[in-house]
């Protein structure tokens, strides 16, 4: 951490404090979601979306298409051995709503890592890059959980009347390793699985510095004397942060690590995808994170967490006093997760996707032990519907739901809010809400 007497400037923090807020409300609870008539691809388990993007952080548009990169898995494989053999594929639409899956975006020529984790897409003056987790070693025997951050560079798009191709060769590279003491190397890793993960380009429309955030965690040298564990250093693996590299000559292949942007140590474990979004002159970090990833003590949801601050380098407070920004309803816990925030027009977007569903009070441990047909039934593998999201300074509140996979385009007005507030249940979880095409029995 940063010391403020010297003059430098001390990293914000997610605390305990602010942790213990958390609190499912009418503000915060999406509603329940059931399965789609069509899935974005039936053979596909489609996970971890984001969308090709300008340098200035607006969605690409070519030749009235738009893209989309998601970590996929073939669909007949158990939903929870997807991680181990992910791969990154696009999908293209016009229209928003219907995506076409044009395959792997680096067919064979990926030399990193045994898999592919989540990241994000630069179109540049014409050229593709494709920044992604390398995880893994590739050839590797056994699967391990290395994590390094990478690029495949150079690809090229290619669009017809009813067709668009993103074509290689990539050139791929490794641009960013933890260094052990601002960020956490795996070999100090305790407990938990460490993070150094999901890198996101992004460029500040203030400054022009062109930045890289990433998931990582936090190197505690002695928690015996760090205050951040708030007298009780026994939540050690609980350090969870975001991260932050720059390029001094905006060359979007060259990166040097900078102190974190935000950290959660004491708090939580996984500060997943983070993601900057600046709205009316406030610059927005959000990021995921899962119920089991809080420390003891601590009773968090799988959401979507978010801070705000007056610069990407400001002194970051949690919106919602907790950092809860939507959440999924108590009878459907884990039913949307890995949510992106993008604006459109006057208002901002949340993508996600369709997680797993329809667990009648089972917990994902137990999901695990279900039959392999039960597995997959339960497993959505898809877009999960776009949330509405209205932001106000600190506060933020869920205003509606698009349907699933619909992706707005720019100049799309969107249709009048159902009601202004959606209605509520009487406990305030959301669950008397839903949205579906084809409703079904919980």
């Amino acid at each position: 951490m940063t010391n403020e007497a010297d003059g430098e400037r001390s990293v914000p923090r997610w605390t305990r404090s602010h942790a213990k807020r958390i609190e499912r409300s009418d503000a915060s609870v999406a509603p329940v979601v059931y399965p789609p008539d069509e899935e974005m691809d039936p053979d596909l388990h489609v996970w971890d979306t984001w969308f090709l993007r300008e340098r200035d952080g607006t969605i690409a548009e070519i030749d009235g298409y738009r893209v989309v990169f998601s970590l996929t898995a073939p669909a007949d494989l158990l939903p929870g051995t997807r991680h181990d053999v992910a791969t990154i594929r696009y999908f293209y639409s016009r229209d928003g709503r219907n995506w076409q899956c044009g395959g792997p975006v680096f067919a064979d020529d990926a030399p990193f890592g045994s898999r592919q984790w989540a990241g994000s897409a630069l179109y540049d003056d014409g050229t593709v890059y494709v920044y992604y987790t390398a995880a893994g070693t590739r050839g590797e025997d056994e699967l391990s959980y290395t994590q390094r951050i990478a690029v495949g560079a150079g690809g090229t798009v290619e669009t017809g009347s009813d067709e668009l191709t993103i074509a290689g060769p990539f050139d791929h590279e490794i641009l960013l390793e933890p260094d052990g003491t601002i960020y956490e190397r795996e070999s100090q890793a305790c407990g938990m699985i460490y993070t150094f993960r999901d890198p996101w380009f992004f460029e500040d429309p203030a400054t022009g510095e062109t930045c890289l955030l990433f998931e990582a965690n936090t190197p505690i040298p002695d928690p015996e004397e760090d205050d951040r564990f708030e007298g009780d250093p026994s939540h050690l693996e609980f350090n969870g942060s975001v991260g932050v590299a720059v390029s001094p000559s905006g060359d979007p292949t060259e990166w040097e690590l900078d102190e974190p942007l935000l950290e959660g140590v004491g708090t939580n474990q996984e500060l997943e995808r983070p993601h900057v979004v600046v709205d009316d002159g406030r610059y927005y970090l959000f990021f995921s994170s899962h119920d089991h990833t809080f420390a003891p003590g601590l009773e968090g949801v799988d959401a979507l967490y978010g801070f705000v601050a007056d610069s990407l380098r400001g002194e970051y407070v949690p919106v919602n006093e907790s950092g809860l920004v939507v959440t999924n309803p108590a009878s459907a816990p884990f039913q949307t997760y890995s949510w992106v925030v993008y604006p459109h027009r006057e208002e901002l977007l949340v993508s996600s996707f369709f997680n797993y569903y329809d667990l009648r009070g089972l917990s994902l441990d137990d999901v695990a032990e279900l039959p392999p047909a039960e597995q997959q039934r339960r497993f959505g593998g898809t877009l999960a519907p776009t949330v509405r999201l209205d932001v106000s300074g600190t506060d933020t509140r869920v205003r509606d739901v698009l349907e699933h996979g619909h992706l707005p385009l720019p100049r799309e007005e969107l249709p009048p809010l159902l009601s202004a507030d959606r209605g509520s249940d009487d406990d305030g979880d959301g669950d008397e809400r839903v949205l579906s095409s084809r409703k079904g029995e919980y």
